[in-house]
């Protein structure tokens, strides 16, 4: 197994930077990790052509290549390039499938009357349908395990790539910046900030090395 970074994500305003408003576009980190045959993207967040460019820079591989896509949520800012990655099969973990398609059921009911919200709405849960339930199991024949990571979304769930020598853990937004790391903070926009502080906890006790969801790769301060 081998694994590079594609993409380095941002915050659209980092409230650690004293920031207010939306300030940039706000992307995730995206990943690529090659197992075998396969190749594993994950979170796809910018647009099919800025991706494609990034992956060609990064590792010489066209986006038509990639055999899986994998979201640790369902997150709009993680999945830009899917029209892109029709050929994949895309991974969601299953309580992440099942939490943003009740979520999606309510505000279609809440959004009665407004048939262009509703169409949105009903493109959304059509998206989710596309997706495979990542099991409970090594995803591809290399061992990347998931690691659910409740509390930024109900079913949020990171990656964990366990090589020879150090553990590594792509995060989400469960674990956001490195500042985020080094205040022991998570987003104030998480659904469930206790279980998010818990996840946050479990990155850190787990990996020795962190792939952010909006930043770079950092070593765990406590492991190093």
């Amino acid at each position: 197994m081998d694994w590079r970074i594609v993409s380095i994500g941002t915050l659209p305003s980092n409230p650690l930077w004293n920031e207010t408003g939306v300030l940039r576009t706000g992307h995730a980190t995206t990943t690529v990790i090659k197992c075998g045959k396969s190749l594993l993207l994950v979170d796809p967040s910018l647009p099919p052509e800025m991706l494609n460019a990034r992956l060609q820079e990064r590792w010489g591989i066209d986006l038509s290549e990639i055999t899986h896509v994998f979201l640790t949520s369902f997150d709009p800012d993680r999945r830009r390039s899917l029209d892109g990655l029709t050929h994949a099969t895309w991974l969601m973990h299953e309580p992440e499938i099942q939490a943003a398609t009740l979520a999606i059921g309510d505000e279609i009911l809440r959004a009665e009357g407004d048939a262009e919200l509703t169409g949105i709405l009903g493109l959304h849960r059509e998206l989710l349908t596309k997706f495979d339930i990542a099991a409970d199991r090594p995803l591809l024949e290399a061992g990347v395990d998931l690691f659910p990571l409740p509390g930024f979304t109900p079913g949020s769930c990171g990656l964990l790539l366990p090589t020879p020598r150090r553990t590594i853990l792509i995060c989400g937004d469960t674990v956001a910046t490195s500042e985020h790391v080094a205040q022991a903070s998570v987003l104030s926009n998480c659904a469930n900030i206790e279980m998010a502080q818990e996840s946050f906890k479990e990155c850190i006790e787990i990996a020795d090395i962190l792939v952010l969801g909006r930043d770079n790769v950092v070593l765990n301060p406590i492991r190093s």
